[in-house]
């Protein structure tokens, strides 16, 4: 018996969201580690709403079992969610495969800061279409379905018909997207269509039939006030 729902989050705003906004179209160099980066105060506050989506759900719909990133922004969210939530603390799971993807040599810089000092890298970027482009040391995108494709085939199997969440980052939830469908990689760039995926955003699928159903995807109306 496989998994009965997916809802897949991505993190709060975190403090290399809002650098990088705030930085704009202005070349940035943001040097913290990708796995230390924390959250904001609205991402926080992100992480609350969050907790208070999950509180309000029936019980048939709340989950059960959590896995999560390793990286310090997923796991500060569910951490705040929990508590907003109110529950008694859920069986978490840490998956590797679960990290944001991975930039490589291009990791700390955003993209004006690319195109000052990699300009070779920067065509190359647009040449090869973000879902296929790997920067040297990092992943494409298609590489990450790689590892979520494996994750999925775990998660079938140690999940057993309970309602999982997951928390992890927008490239894990627009890869899980594409593996849910069960599409060939081949249309993996379709998936880019439903980018970018929102902070503290909720998607979710239930299984129906033959598979599983989509019902939501990059909701944020529960961060409404």
């Amino acid at each position: 018996m496989g998994v009965a729902r997916i809802m897949a989050v991505r993190h709060g705003e975190s403090e290399a969201n809002l650098a990088y906004r705030r930085a704009g179209d202005t070349p940035l160099v943001y040097e913290r580690g990708d796995d230390e980066v924390g959250l904001t105060g609205l991402g926080r506050a992100q992480a609350a709403a969050l907790g208070r989506l999950l509180a309000a759900l029936p019980a048939g719909e709340a989950p059960e079992l959590v896995w999560c990133s390793p990286y310090r922004r997923a796991l500060d969210t569910w951490e705040l969610a929990l508590a907003s939530w109110g529950a008694p603390p859920l069986p978490v799971t840490v998956d590797e495969r679960l990290r944001d993807q991975e930039a490589g040599v291009l990791a700390p810089y955003n993209l004006a800061a690319i195109g000052e000092r990699f300009p070779g890298e920067l065509a190359r970027m647009r040449s090869e279409g973000e879902y296929s482009y790997r920067p040297p040391g990092g992943e494409s995108l298609a590489d990450v379905v790689v590892r979520l494709r494996a994750f999925a085939h775990d998660l079938d199997g140690r999940a057993g018909g309970r309602r999982v969440l997951i928390v992890a980052h927008d490239s894990v939830v627009l890869g899980l997207r594409h593996v849910i469908a069960g599409g060939p990689d081949a249309e993996l760039a379709a998936v880019l269509e439903f980018a970018p995926v929102l902070n503290a955003s909720v998607s979710i699928w239930d299984t129906g039939g033959a598979g599983f159903e989509l019902v939501t995807f990059n909701d944020v109306t529960h961060l409404t006030p």
